[in-house]
């Protein structure tokens, strides 16, 4: 089996306004993808999808298009989509950086593998090592009487966990976090995330006023400038530490590890570059007695569908104490799929159909495609 060509196409999904999500860095009401199909001589096609918002990501549907068209395809053609890691290791040395679209990339070639084995990916990973995958929900950063209103709509859902995003003015935080907790009762647990928005003093000071309010977590409270700050306000406070943007790669989750910086570690199929690098994340965090949860870019059908697999068989993800972040149905207004993912309030499971389990919908593309 050889690969043929690789082929992109950049589709923009709206987000429902109603839930969209504003943290500290910002927020935005429509997300572009680059969808990637990698096409083989036997009649095999794989499909990855590449994160295309640069404020979360750093990349865009133009640079990723180009560094496939110009660095990975030339690098693929012709070779064996059955040897993933071999070829997504010749990817690292053709192109510096860029993990969303590695990641992309990556994706579909553990589809192509997955179909020709018929075998589901988390069975190519080893197999499941849980039934499904708790999930969380994540409140916007909005005024504090409209988070209140998005929380309790997502427990009528069924969600018994969530996080709210803070990092902004402390006062404001305060205020949000109190009026979920007020909504959401006692019994749904409830965290928070930052997104680096805070300063290491502010960050100490804010999580010991909100943990007041039994929040079970703190996600990224600093910016990711090095380990010394989150290592500082972890050993300043008694909320558990989420590191999330201080984590892209095994070498930062040894390094977190050795400064004992955070308690957990937010993982992603996309900002590590791949299925696999994120499980030798896990794998480093797992040996650190650490735990990792899987985090989102608001990824759509085909991520996270790999983002599924990569929970349900990866032993380091301890999603039952601090769900992962999967919730694309809760949020977008359009699907780009054939067939929904069996994504629900509080869980998702892995499609059983082989590679990633998933097929595009051509004409759902074709409404949300940019390119024409």
């Amino acid at each position: 089996m050889r690969i043929t060509s690789v082929e992109t196409i950049p589709v923009s999904i709206p987000i429902n306004p109603t839930r969209a999500i504003r943290g500290s860095r910002g927020g935005h009401t429509t997300s572009p993808f680059l969808l990637v199909l990698l096409r083989t001589d036997e009649g095999v096609t794989g499909l990855g999808e590449v994160s295309c918002t640069p404020i979360w990501s750093g990349e865009d549907q133009v640079t990723a298009a180009h560094f496939v068209e110009e660095i990975a395809e030339p690098c693929l053609v012709g070779r064996d989509p059955r040897d993933v890691e071999r070829l997504a290791r010749g990817l690292d040395r053709a192109l510096a950086g860029n993990p969303f679209t590695k990641a992309g990339i990556e994706m579909a070639l553990w589809d192509v593998l997955g179909k020709v084995a018929g075998l589901p990916l988390y069975r190519l990973l080893g197999g499941s090592v849980r039934e499904y995958v708790p999930t969380k929900f994540s409140v916007s950063g909005v005024e504090p009487e409209r988070a209140a209103e998005i929380a309790a709509w997502a427990v009528e859902q069924g969600f018994r966990a969530m996080k709210v995003k803070v990092g902004t003015d402390p006062e404001q935080d305060l205020a949000r976090v109190r009026a979920v907790r007020e909504a959401i009762g006692p019994d749904v647990r409830l965290g928070m995330d930052a997104n680096g928005g805070w300063m290491p003093r502010t960050a100490v000071a804010t999580i010991e006023r909100c943990a007041e309010y039994d929040v079970y977590f703190a996600e990224q409270p600093v910016p990711p400038l090095g380990v010394a700050w989150l290592a500082d306000v972890r050993s300043r406070t008694s909320v558990p530490i989420v590191a999330d943007e201080s984590v892209y790669g095994p070498e930062d989750a040894m390094a977190l590890a050795r400064a004992g910086a955070a308690d957990v570690l937010s993982i992603y199929v996309g900002k590590s570059g791949g299925v696999a690098r994120a499980r030798h994340i896990a794998q480093v965090a797992e040996a650190a007695g650490l735990t990792c949860t899987v985090g989102s870019n608001l990824e759509m059908g085909v991520a996270s569908a790999a983002m599924i697999h990569l929970a349900v068989a990866t032993p380091g993800v301890g999603a039952e104490e601090f769900p992962c972040d999967i919730l694309s149905p809760f949020l977008y207004e359009g699907d780009l799929l054939a067939e929904p993912l069996d994504i629900r309030a509080g869980a998702a499971r892995p499609p059983e159909r082989p590679g990633l389990g998933v097929e595009l919908d051509p004409e759902k593309v074709d409404r949300y495609r940019v390119d024409r």
